[in-house]
């Protein structure tokens, strides 16, 4: 039951942090992916446009002013190239109408030959084009603006080209986009802490609330959750206390009626068994009398058997069942129960099989009495609902410091849905056709759990019903 309790809680917690955070982290993926994307193009938009503008000026003033004919275009480049100043974070380049570089304000790319896009669409667009890539010598990230030198007679003699390197910008833009994700990294946390309290002061009530409820519907009625909450979940815990209470008083009220009742019953019945036995030895009474003061007799016996279960249950309902221990040859009582009951499993034509893996019978604690109790119950239920199987088969032997006793009917077993309510009180099968209290197997477990051991039910593999029961060696601690 705690195991139940502690999956619930940790399973209810785990989706609850898992879906909350789940959410977070895709917002934060999101926000952080936009701000990268945003960071990126306005820094590579700003660049791309002081590149742009910077290529138009240059070719315009060059063209005007600098390079008066087509003959003086490289001196004038030469002369233009060693003049400018800001060598030192963009490379000038003067290029032929064929795309090589004739003259740069870099030494590594001088005399080479770009082959990016932006130079072929210059020349063929008569426009400023910009490209961004990596230089294929160095693998360095970069961004070029190229721009065509056109004179007055519409020949393009060259192209002017300004290359800045990225690394720095790249920098930029990873430490801003680092800078958001510690910001992210750190609402993270704030959810998830926002998340722990939210499930300290909402999941956590309700985990005790479900655990309370679960005891109430395995029988403790009348328990009382700690109600310190005064929202809803306040009322909803008012509303299962007086519910526990409810339940605890009508089950008083129904105990103390059964009670009352089987005290009751038990005098007229004693009588009527008595009169019974002393009437049908009386050899004045023809056969046919005796065979209804047999039928009384039965009847009567079935009442009072009836009546000794409900009075053991209320025993155990208001904690009255009390065991008289003493050191007990369990197969003893085993083979004394079985000679008791075997005189009317012979009247029903049934067969009857022992067998036994003792080689000495261990002496363990328990109450006599109440184990042949538990086992005449079983072998009439055995008789009852096994009938049709015409043989009830019975085991013990030893596993490990437990004995073990088995016993097994060949009827036709029971639907394995309803298998776990047998033990349950008042509980009968939807297939029970006999009558009874339905409270034989709730006492007995009862009975066995208070000898420290175990009843456990199934339907055999080939047909039939059995019952094991387990019994500990050892000395049991009497509740």
């Amino acid at each position: 039951m705690a195991g139940f309790y502690e999956n619930f809680t940790r399973g209810l917690r785990k989706r609850w942090l898992r879906g909350t955070f789940i959410i977070a982290l895709s917002a934060v993926i999101v926000v952080i992916a936009l701000f990268a994307l945003i960071i990126y193009s306005s820094y590579y938009a700003t660049i791309r446009t002081g590149l742009e503008a910077k290529a138009k000026t240059a070719t315009d003033f060059f063209a005007n002013y600098v390079a008066r004919s087509h003959d003086d275009y490289y001196l004038s480049a030469f002369r233009y190239t060693e003049s400018f100043r800001e060598a030192d974070r963009i490379e000038l380049q003067f290029l032929d109408r064929d795309g090589s570089i004739m003259i740069s304000s870099s030494t590594i790319t001088s005399g080479t030959s770009p082959e990016t896009p932006d130079v072929a669409a210059a020349i063929e667009s008569r426009l400023i084009s910009s490209w961004t890539g990596r230089r294929t010598a160095t693998g360095e990230r970069v961004m070029a603006a190229s721009a065509p030198l056109i004179y007055a007679d519409g020949e393009i003699i060259g192209i002017m080209r300004f290359v800045t390197s990225l690394r720095l910008v790249d920098r930029q833009v990873f430490l801003n986009v680092l800078v958001v994700v510690g910001v992210g990294l750190v609402v993270l946390a704030m959810v998830f802490a926002l998340n722990l309290v939210f499930l300290r002061y909402v999941i956590t009530p309700v985990s005790e609330i479900t655990k309370m409820s679960k005891r109430i519907a395995d029988g403790s009625y009348g328990i009382q959750i700690n109600s310190d909450y005064p929202d809803e979940i306040g009322e909803m815990v008012d509303s299962i206390n007086e519910m526990s209470l409810k339940i605890a008083q009508t089950e008083k009220i129904q105990s103390e009626f059964i009670s009352s009742i089987s005290h009751e019953l038990r005098t007229p019945l004693t009588a009527i068994t008595g009169w019974g036995e002393t009437l049908i030895y009386n050899e004045q009474l023809d056969d046919e009398s005796k065979r209804g003061i047999a039928i009384m007799l039965k009847e009567a016996r079935r009442l009072t058997k009836m009546v000794e279960e409900l009075l053991d249950f209320t025993r155990m309902e208001d904690g009255r069942f009390t065991l008289n221990i003493e050191m007990v040859d369990i197969a003893a009582e085993l083979e004394d129960a079985i000679f008791t009951f075997r005189e009317l499993l012979h009247q029903d034509e049934l067969e009857f099989d022992y067998h036994h893996d003792i080689a000495e019978s261990p002496l363990i604690p328990g109450d006599p009495n109440r184990l042949k109790q538990v086992f005449l119950n079983l072998f009439d239920n055995a008789l009852k609902y096994g009938r049709e199987g015409k043989r009830i088969e019975i085991y013990i032997g030893m596993v490990g410091e437990h004995v073990m006793i088995t016993i097994r009917d060949f009827g036709p077993g029971t639907p394995d849905d309803e298998i776990k309510n047998l033990k349950m009180k008042f509980y009968k099968g939807s297939n029970s056709k006999e009558r009874g209290s339905g409270i034989g197997l709730a006492v007995c477990e009862e009975i066995i759990r208070f000898h420290g051991g175990s009843l456990e039910l199934a339907n055999a593999d080939d047909g039939g019903f059995h019952v094991t029961i387990t019994l500990p060696v050892s000395s049991i601690s009497v509740e």
